[in-house]
């Protein structure tokens, strides 16, 4: 529950305050003022966070023979390195790698993560365990609520706005959610307000009923562990539906930059087009 205060501030603090209001991801002066206070105290945030990389990109071999798709270059930068950089931008310095496809060349480039000022630890997926299957080994390492995310997508997102929208909500799972011109070729979420309903799997052209789809990054509770089966599982089939029939789920739409690097055409989209972190 929120409560109205009353502050009294210097001119030039509100200023500089009222110049990060952008209408969309800041959305006003007091929400601006509650998100620099929650960065600063560090209220509910998490500290740990569990990045999918055993992936082999076998769309991408084009590229390299020799690397695994976590590993493959974007402007002179592994895909995954950013989405490290993303979480450290954010003091999120614990990472989590699931890894599987030649996990020693991953292992040998990143190490225990501290010359990118992070502590990495590995967990090994024997056999591909899919997109929630990781979350069982992991689950040790996974108290509180946590972040994850796919390591082959490029992301600029405020991940202190999405904590404040995932506690507001006080459901146990939320998802990023970009909006993309031709949705057809990824799950569309079905919204009832902030929760989603559903996912529509690759719908028509002519017939889809947002153009918002699942960025591949999210904000769960541990507790969204119970509801992962045994062995190979997918979070899109095997755990969402189910979080959204108990009305669990909720969508944050964000505005920032996003890149899917998953076949070679957007692979190339990427890479002519991501900016960095702005």
């Amino acid at each position: 529950m929120k409560e109205r205060v009353t502050l009294t501030l210097e001119r030039s603090l509100l200023e500089q305050i009222d110049k990060s209001v952008d209408g969309s991801r800041i959305k006003n002066r007091s929400h601006a003022v509650e998100l620099l206070l929650r960065q600063a105290i560090g209220v509910d945030k998490p500290t740990k966070a569990l990045i999918l990389a055993g992936g082999k990109g076998s769309r991408l071999k084009f590229l390299s023979k020799e690397l695994p798709k976590p590993l493959l270059e974007i402007k002179g930068k592994p895909i995954l390195q950013y989405n490290i950089e993303l979480f450290k931008k954010f003091g999120i310095k614990d990472i989590i790698l699931s890894v599987g496809y030649k996990t020693d060349t991953i292992k040998k480039k990143f190490g225990d993560g501290k010359k990118l000022g992070v502590n990495i630890t590995y967990i090994e997926e024997k056999n591909p365990l899919g997109t929630a299957g990781p979350l069982r080994l992991a689950r040790p390492f996974l108290k509180e609520s946590f972040i994850m995310c796919n390591a082959d997508e490029l992301k600029d997102i405020d991940l202190d706005d999405m904590f404040a929208f995932h506690n507001s909500n006080r459901g146990c799972a939320t998802i990023a959610l970009t909006s993309v011109k031709d949705p057809s070729a990824y799950g569309v979420a079905v919204m009832n307000g902030n929760k989603i309903m559903t996912f529509v799997e690759k719908p028509p052209k002519d017939n889809t009923p947002s153009n918002l789809i699942n960025a591949g990054l999210y904000i769960l509770d541990p507790q969204v562990i119970d509801y992962v089966p045994e062995g190979y599982a997918m979070l899109e089939i095997d755990v969402f539906p189910k979080l959204a029939a108990e009305e669990e789920l909720y969508g944050y739409p964000f505005s920032g930059q996003w890149f899917d690097t998953g076949t070679p055409e957007r692979f190339k989209v990427a890479e002519e087009k991501w900016r960095g972190f702005l």
